[in-house]
């Protein structure tokens, strides 16, 4: 990349506040409530606390017949079912049968301590790298439990509308490498992800659907004062005492706002950029600007649904409240008409009455008087009928608000299974509306390969990347600097995600390997994850 970058007016933490407090005025804009107040409502909505603000009293059964939960958890759990894998390889050289194999071979020899030296070719050596990769970004999956992260930002974009995952390097992380033979010099560092509330997420425009084309995003946190001292201290910044509470005073041990802008510097003639990022508070810089390295923004979206011309995603839960809302009142009243009728109220005449009434069973209840006061010394007051069509029409609602989301009985688990074919087929149609919803779930898992890759190239210099694989673990050489031109493809390959869909992959792999149309190893190595207990030692076994 050229030297010559176009520079910007040097950012300061007035200018980053003033579009901060832009970016705040647009998302209270939004809606009815606001972004803001509407994610509050949404997330109690969706956690069960849906009679808050209504003053309803204590006397009377609040019931919660919650929907919204059984919607969004089941959609949640389709999205995020399937085992999703990234595959990496290099674009512009061919991936032919012949050339896996040749890296297949390759791999083995430095496997077992060999080196990318001569006689193999550029092209094998960029093969080379796109598979380990592959392995490496399972290898870096499971130490930052992507699983655990996607499903909280699936939770956030349901909820909210949009999920983020920021991913950012972590110069604390010991990776057990050393730079030197004798093991004196620790290679340390390594990328770290954090889920982020889009409400904490602000983008420069807001009309822009592109995440990459933003001007600028801001990053808002809230950290004690003493901590932000200490990090402006460390960071080399010349104001770091100016580091004060938001509501003043010196009690350091307040929180303040703590903002973090992330722009792009472009070169001149616009081909390349960089990402550049500054942390700032009220009236102080707290980490000056820096280079983060990587040439893409560090967060990744998920927007549940899209919106014309809109940056933030659109959540299905306002849709879903006055349903809610019905749903609950017309149980309430079922339940207080049910419980009326069983405990009517008692009207007692306490003129002929003296003693206290505790409407225990077998209570005796001297009345003194004529046989009219007698009989009028108590009496039940009857409630209003009640009629039958209550209770169909809570369920007819129930049942409605749940097929107009797109949940059947077949999905739900309602049905007999008498038929697995049947079944699958029925449950297939039925999933369809959802199919856009995972795509761009695997779009966001994409999206966070790349932001990966692009930290793999820029920060990693001369390391070893970790492989695990044919069960066991080796370390595999690599030159970032050498390989960070390289233009590579990324692909999300998605597994079976029910038990209906395995149980077909089964039936269709017994069959070819009862009509001699697979192998042994074929058949073994093509059964869904889990089925054979340590499947890797048996294919081994069968070489």
């Amino acid at each position: 990349m050229s030297e010559k970058v176009i520079r910007l007016n040097r950012v300061t933490p007035q200018q980053v506040f003033s579009e901060y407090h832009r970016c705040v005025t647009y998302k209270e804009s939004l809606g009815k409530h606001g972004m803001f107040e509407q994610n509050r409502i949404n997330e109690r909505f969706y956690s069960g606390d849906q009679w808050y603000g209504v003053n309803c009293g204590d006397n009377r059964p609040l019931v919660r017949h919650n929907v919204i939960r059984r919607i969004a958890d089941y959609k949640m759990a389709v999205v995020a079912a399937a085992p999703v894998s990234v595959q990496f390889s290099a674009e512009g050289l061919p991936d032919t049968p012949a050339v896996k194999e040749r890296v297949s071979a390759i791999r083995g020899q430095l496997q077992q301590g060999g080196s990318m030296n001569e006689p193999i070719s550029a092209d094998e050596q960029a093969q080379t790298i796109a598979a380990a990769l592959t392995d490496y970004f399972a290898t870096t999956s499971r130490r930052l439990c992507l699983d655990t992260l996607g499903r909280q930002a699936l939770r956030n974009a349901y909820i909210t509308g949009t999920g983020v995952l920021y991913t950012y390097w972590d110069d604390s992380i010991r990776t057990g490498l050393y730079a030197d033979v004798s093991r004196t010099a620790p290679i340390c560092g390594d990328i770290s992800c954090e889920v982020l509330e889009i409400d904490h997420v602000y983008v420069g425009d807001p009309l822009l659907e592109d995440l990459q084309q933003q001007p600028y995003i801001l990053i808002e946190q809230r950290k004690p004062a003493e901590r932000l001292q200490r990090m402006a201290k460390h960071y080399g910044s010349a104001d770091w005492r100016s580091v004060r509470p938001d509501e003043g005073g010196d009690d350091m041990s307040a929180h303040a706002t703590v903002i973090t802008r992330f722009w792009k510097e472009w070169n001149e003639d616009g081909s390349a950029c960089r990402v550049k990022a500054v942390q700032v508070c009220r009236g102080a810089v707290v980490r000056p600007e820096w280079d983060l390295g990587v040439k893409l923004y560090p967060l990744s979206l998920f927007r549940w649904e899209e919106k014309r011309c809109r940056a933030y995603g659109e959540s299905e839960i306002p849709n879903l409240i006055p349903n809610q809302i019905a749903i609950n009142r017309t149980v309430s009243a079922g339940v207080w008409a049910v419980m009326m009728m069983g405990m009517p109220i008692m009207l007692v005449n306490g003129d002929v009455v003296q003693q206290p009434i505790t409407n225990d069973p077998g209570q005796v209840i001297p009345v003194y008087g004529a046989g009219e006061e007698v009989q009028n010394a108590i009496r039940y007051v009857d409630p209003p009928a009640f009629t039958a069509q209550l209770d169909a029409n809570v369920h007819n609602l129930i049942n409605d608000t749940l097929s107009q989301s797109g949940i059947s009985s077949a999905l739900l688990g309602d049905i007999k299974p008498d038929n697995a074919s049947a079944i699958l087929a029925v449950r297939e149609a039925s999933l369809m509306p959802l199919q856009m919803v995972q795509n761009r779930y695997y779009h966001f898992i994409e999206n966070v390969a790349r932001i990966w890759c692009e930290f793999w190239m820029a920060m990693y210099g001369n390391r070893a990347l970790k492989i695990r694989r044919d069960g066991g673990v080796w370390y595999m050489p690599f030159e970032a600097e050498k390989y960070r031109d390289l233009l590579l493809d990324i692909r999300v390959d998605v597994g079976t995600g029910n038990p209906y869909s395995e149980l077909r992959t089964v039936e269709t792999l017994d069959n070819l390997y009862k009509n001699g149309v697979l192998t042994a190893k074929q058949y073994l190595s093509r059964l869904p994850q889990g089925y054979v207990p340590e499947l890797d030692a048996l294919l081994q076994e069968l070489k």
